[in-house]
């Protein structure tokens, strides 16, 4: 589990591709100062899991679901990528309850500066956006952001300055792609609705008048 805080970019050093998975070797120094072999990282919002590691690098497999489902079959040597440790019980989340485990890809739309800020447009696949709202959270990358806006296909996120900076966010461009995964809280409320069946009389449905009579309306 992580909090989409990303803590440093990593660099890429090398990559051995197999037919169906890829093995990455990837230079970091401060989520390195605690790590142990087994441990998770997410990268660029994938959970991956150290299999080796240095005092300025770690290794990773990467399996071809993975591959095949995120944008880190992309990758090339000398790519940054966002890094971030796991969380640790009573730690602060300063964003927001991420898995690590991936939605689906977009696509950058476009960004345009608004003051000090950058606002991105990104395209998502509907497994995405059936999870987004206005003003709820969303990762990127990896990178726990609040959404501006949103269409039936599209959402807009802005970054300050110190997160262009420290994330793969301040250099991606248009058409580039991202690793995206919805807010996990969206999924469970579905499901929870989902199994709630109405009984003979109507009641346990959940709509307008069962809002109103729980004083949601």
């Amino acid at each position: 589990m992580f909090t989409g805080i990303v803590e440093e970019l990593g660099t890429l050093e090398r990559v051995e591709r197999g037919s169906v998975s890829a093995h990455l070797n990837i230079r970091a120094r401060e989520i390195l100062k605690d790590v142990r072999l087994g441990d998770s990282i997410s990268v660029n919002g994938v959970c991956l899991t150290v299999t080796e590691y240095g005092n300025d690098r770690f290794t990773a497999d990467v399996m071809g679901e993975t591959l095949a489902k995120t944008n880190l079959s992309d990758l090339r040597v000398g790519d940054r990528v966002n890094l971030e440790r796991a969380l640790k019980m009573g730690d602060r989340i300063g964003g927001h309850m991420v898995s690590g485990h991936i939605d689906g890809v977009g696509t950058i739309l476009d960004k345009s500066p608004h003051g000090i800020a950058q606002v991105i447009s990104v395209q998502a696949p509907e497994l995405v956006m059936r999870y987004v709202i206005r003003k709820g959270s969303v990762a990127i990358d990896g990178i726990s952001l609040t959404v501006v806006d949103c269409t039936d296909q599209t959402f807009r996120v802005s970054i300050i300055p110190h997160t262009a900076k420290l994330t793969t966010l301040g250099f991606k461009k248009k058409g580039d792609s991202v690793n995206l995964e919805a807010d996990m809280l969206a999924r469970y409320v579905e499901k929870f609705l989902q199994g709630r069946e109405p009984k003979a009389d109507g009641s346990g449905k959940i709509d307008s008048a069962f809002l109103g009579r729980h004083g949601f309306l």
